[in-house]
């Protein structure tokens, strides 16, 4: 039976939300512990020489490898990516947390800055 922690009571009704719970922490331990890796230079050094070889080393599924392929980051968060490690991974392909927020929203970073509230910062 599965019991729903209380807090998290009516959570489905909240529009992108992605709830990172134990459950999903346990689910994408593998697929998290490969961007939390890329705090370390070895790990870094072994994603810039050979992703395909870097993401098979560290375990990630099919469907792990093809959301880093198309460097699907509203998926990765979708899928059960808490987004602090996520981060790790995109200082390694060298974009900004704002980038990330732009492609997540589907829109470029030129869209995105548009619609903050200091549109010119960087």
């Amino acid at each position: 039976m599965k019991t729903q922690n209380p807090q998290l009571a009516g959570i489905e009704a909240l529009e992108g939300t992605y709830v990172f719970d134990l459950r999903t922490s346990n689910r994408t331990l593998a697929f998290n512990r490969f961007f939390w890796e890329m705090i370390n230079l070895p790990a870094r050094e072994a994603f810039w020489k050979d992703e395909e070889a870097a993401m098979t080393a560290a375990g990630l599924s099919d469907e792990e490898k093809q959301l880093v392929r198309n460097r699907d980051w509203l998926g990765i968060v979708q899928y059960g990516v808490n987004f602090f490690v996520l981060e790790k991974w995109a200082r390694v392909l060298k974009t900004t947390n704002l980038e990330v927020y732009a492609r997540m929203r589907g829109e470029s970073f030129e869209e995105f800055m548009a619609t903050r509230q200091v549109p010119d910062a960087r």
